[in-house]
């Protein structure tokens, strides 16, 4: 199956500390960046670093490069450059290729996450419009999403002669979009690339450690670097100073993006066209409705997400079989347009309704990779398994968007759940009872949530009288405003 050719637009949001930018699809929101200066991410940003820890257990070294969390390296990351010793790094122990104190210059890919540090590498790649620079590799890679083999030839000849031109030592990979590029473009991605490279080194040797060497571009111009394909039709940004620097940037290294470049003036807010705003709080929320009256949950944990479809009120026309498969292929659509909406990775685990038919499983499956075919970021489907899951990893390079957004709820602590207020209620009568076998008193002062203190009067104060009764003492209750339902004390009086 392939996608057909969908009318793609870009809309950028700049405010003082905070760029956000939307990819559409005919009208509809497909993917939000997020960019916030106090937490700009540090991805494709090139550091000096030193390691401070080496790990042999775990094959890994932990790095100090000035970021709030030592990062991480494991040894599959480390290039090798022992005279002609080509054995895979991780047939050698770590310590036989870092040691502490040692100096790197490394590369994040992969922004910290959680109570993770960032991950690092020290195989160095320089992206540009067309091309990645491979400094440390040898070989010229061609996308696989370049599916014709004649163009694929085209490239690799080109990209293969410029090497030779220029006598580079290095690898280069010829990305998605110089599908159909004219050797002149190439040829100028390539030497502003051989230059930054060798502005980066030029910095790493006058540079102490702990410093950031280079810094990848500002969402804006990741945006046009990255994202603009033949489908984008235009791109839209509210900013003026931001528009400015865009069509600068365009104007050296993306000719052919300049045109699609437009300011935004009118009053209206631009995240507000196409309903951007309503889309992002719907992304936050743990359950999607589908049209047919199905839903999907997502829970996002910090192992793995898992996705549940449910028919809801849908109850189709046919039968129950046809009313499953229905609902699961518009699950699919809408499973794959979350996963990047919400920029969730790592393992997903679906759990699709179950299907008789195995056509049916087999064109579920199908349509949802089909939907994910114009994902930016890596994935992998697997086939369904014995028990009617599918599992499939995408590539966690940032944190997802519920994760930029939001935090933990202070009630719950990120649980998901309070405890009802008839359980803090038995909770505050063990507590009681618990402390008139320990201490001498003739008051306890019970302060808790107002729902507890009214159970407590109401439903509960049959067993709270007999409590009294038991421990021979006087409970006295006070409701406290800013306590949350779970929360209570016992004042000793």
């Amino acid at each position: 199956m392939t996608v057909e050719s969908a009318k793609e637009e870009i809309l950028i949001n700049v405010t003082p500390n905070e760029v956000r930018a939307a990819l559409l699809e005919n009208g509809v929101v497909q993917e939000v960046h997020v960019e916030r200066a106090a937490r700009r991410g540090v991805i494709s940003n090139i550091y000096k670093g030193r390691v401070t820890r080496v790990l042999p257990g775990m094959q890994a070294a932990f790095i100090e490069i000035g970021l709030q969390r030592t990062a991480f390296l494991h040894v599959s990351d480390i290039v090798r450059r022992h005279n002609g010793d080509d054995a895979p790094p991780e047939e050698k122990s770590i310590r036989e290729l870092v040691k502490e104190g040692d100096e790197l210059l490394v590369q994040v890919v992969k922004d910290p996450i959680g109570n993770k540090g960032a991950r690092l590498t020290t195989f160095i790649t320089l992206p540009s419009r067309h091309l990645v620079l491979i400094p440390d590799g040898d070989s010229v890679g061609i996308s696989a999403r370049i599916e014709d083999e004649e163009e694929r030839e085209r490239l690799r000849g080109i990209v293969e002669e410029l090497q030779a031109e220029q006598e580079l030592a290095c690898g280069l990979i010829v990305r998605t979009v110089a599908e159909g590029a004219d050797p002149k473009a190439l040829r100028a991605d390539l030497k502003f690339l051989t230059k930054l490279w060798d502005v980066i080194q030029e910095r790493c040797r006058k540079a102490g450690v702990k410093t950031l060497v280079h810094e990848d571009l500002s969402l804006p111009l990741r945006v046009l670097r990255d994202f603009v394909t033949s489908d984008v039709e235009h791109i839209l940004v509210d900013s003026q100073e931001d528009f400015a620097a865009m069509q600068e940037f365009a104007g050296t290294f993306l000719p052919e993006v300049a045109p699609m470049l437009e300011l935004y003036q009118r009053r209206r807010p631009i995240f507000d066209l196409h309903s951007i705003e309503e889309e992002i709080s719907k992304a936050l929320d743990r359950s999607i409705a589908l049209k047919s009256g199905g839903y999907i949950i997502f829970d996002q944990t910090e192992a793995m997400t898992t996705v549940d479809v449910n028919t809801g009120g849908y109850v189709g026309h046919r039968n129950l079989e046809e009313t499953i498969y229905r609902t699961n292929l518009e699950a699919a659509v809408s499973i794959a347009r979350q996963l990047r909406l919400r920029n969730l990775g790592g393992i997903i685990i679906i759990d699709f309704i179950d299907m008789e038919e195995e056509e049916h499983r087999d064109n579920v499956l199908a349509m949802l990779e089909q939907s994910m075919q114009k994902d930016h970021s890596r994935h992998q489907i697997m086939p369904l398994s014995p028990l009617g899951l599918v599992e499939m990893t995408r590539k966690r390079t940032r944190e997802s968007l519920q994760q930029v957004l939001s935090e933990d709820c202070p009630s719950c602590a990120g649980r998901g759940f309070v405890l009802t207020a008839e359980t803090v209620c038995f909770e505050v009568f063990r507590e009681v009872n618990r402390q008139s076998r320990q201490f001498e008193f003739e008051q306890a002062l019970v302060l808790a949530h107002q729902s507890v203190i009214e159970l407590l009067l109401d439903e509960q104060a049959p067993s709270l009288a007999k409590l009294e009764e038991q421990t021979g003492k006087t409970i006295r209750l006070q409701p406290e405003a800013l306590y949350t339902q779970d929360q209570f004390d016992v004042v000793l009086l």
